[in-house]
């Protein structure tokens, strides 16, 4: 089988990505972020869409964007993960964005687009999923307005507008909301990079995007790319963890020696590695299957966050002990990498729910070639 190699395009990309990151994301910033209201810099979140182009990469150049793939936008999100970036990037690039795009075109629509695309503005999305699948609604529409609420909605305290699904006359349907007529509650979470908010919808005006015809088509195949950019992005925090870990063994010394020389401390490194190649194959293998089509997306996404969030969970913990004692600290940064991984585990379905869905479309349509011989005694 072929090997995917990045392009060049992609690769200067990454670059610039990363860059911007280094010198707008660093530890210092973040800190200070993840304390402010918003929690974000809106001018540095514009520059990342006007200037830079990575908040609308797979949107096409007819509709305001970039008219690159979702590879394109993938390797923009795991630069920007590594980098711990602090700004409506669920929200917007993962939910929104795909929300709008997979919608039937309008002028409404478009303009919307447009707007977070540049980063003049930025939205949230107040859908219940469970493992990363359409739910269910509480929240109800009259066609002009909604009313209901949503609980933990990620990015939803400072967004301009909210993506919501409602239940109306004629079934399920997805409208959009201006932040300024609904009522948010901010809620105390672990990681304070991602913030998240209680929405309370009172006969709020609405805008249709999708009607009850195609509301089930868009939510799932946003909640699926939502899915596979949440992957990815787990695969820059486990790098980032990994090189932490790798760098602290090369120069912590113990009985004069670097603990990466010991033995136990070169199997664990050697572990995470593993999980870590293991994470990135499955969360690209999910974004280039959306990208041409080339797999089952429900299988291939439930795989990534299945992977990526057990890999996430357990190098996080293995960075903060081959750390010891400084990895546990306030003052270290691992332990902010540790909360946005533990986080994300959680959103679209912990581990363990998605290796349930990835067993129930495998396993449970699967037809034996031949019955296995069982003893019986």
């Amino acid at each position: 089988m072929a090997e995917y190699v990045f392009s060049e395009e992609q690769q200067e990309l990454r670059k610039a990505v990363r860059k911007f990151s280094t010198d707008h994301f660093d530890e210092q910033t973040v800190r200070r972020l993840m304390e402010a209201t918003p929690r974000f810099d809106p001018k540095t979140w514009q520059r990342l869409g006007a200037e830079l182009g990575v908040l609308g990469l797979s949107v096409p150049e007819d509709r305001g964007g970039a008219g690159g793939t979702l590879v394109d936008q993938a390797v923009a999100v795991e630069e920007l993960g590594a980098a711990l970036a602090c700004g409506p990037i669920f929200g917007t690039v993962f939910l929104a964005i795909p929300a709008l795009v997979a919608a039937q075109a309008s002028p409404d629509t478009d303009s919307l687009l447009a707007d977070l695309v540049e980063g003049r503005r930025t939205a949230a999305v107040a859908i219940a999923d469970r493992a990363g699948t359409f739910d269910s609604t509480t929240v109800t529409s009259d066609g002009s307005t909604v009313t209901g609420t949503v609980e933990r909605v990620v990015d939803a305290g400072a967004a301009d507008v909210l993506l919501v699904a409602a239940t109306g006359p004629d079934g399920v349907a997805l409208y959009a909301v201006d932040g300024a007529d609904t009522e948010r509650t901010d809620l105390a979470t672990l990681d304070l990079t991602r913030p998240q908010a209680k929405i309370r919808f009172d006969s709020a005006p609405a805008r249709l995007i999708a009607g009850p015809a195609e509301a089930d088509r868009v939510i799932g195949h946003t909640l699926q790319v939502a899915a596979a950019l949440l992957a990815v992005e787990q695969v820059g925090v486990i790098s980032h963890l990994l090189d932490l870990a790798v760098d602290y063994a090369k120069t912590r010394l113990q009985f004069g020696r670097p603990i990466g020389s010991f033995q136990a401390v070169k199997h664990r490194l050697a572990d995470m590695m593993v999980d870590a190649e293991h994470a990135r194959s499955t969360a690209y293998h999910a974004v280039w299957a959306l990208a041409d089509g080339s797999d089952d997306a429900a299988l291939v996404t439930a795989i990534a966050q299945a992977t990526c969030s057990a890999a996430a969970a357990r190098i996080g913990a293995d960075t903060i002990q081959v750390l010891g004692g400084i990895g546990f600290t306030w003052e270290h940064r691992t332990h902010l990498y540790f909360k946005r991984a533990t986080t994300d585990a959680a959103l679209l379905g912990s581990a363990e729910q998605n290796r349930d869905r990835v067993a129930t479309m495998v396993l449970d349509t699967a037809v034996a070639e031949r019955v296995p011989r069982v003893a019986v005694g």
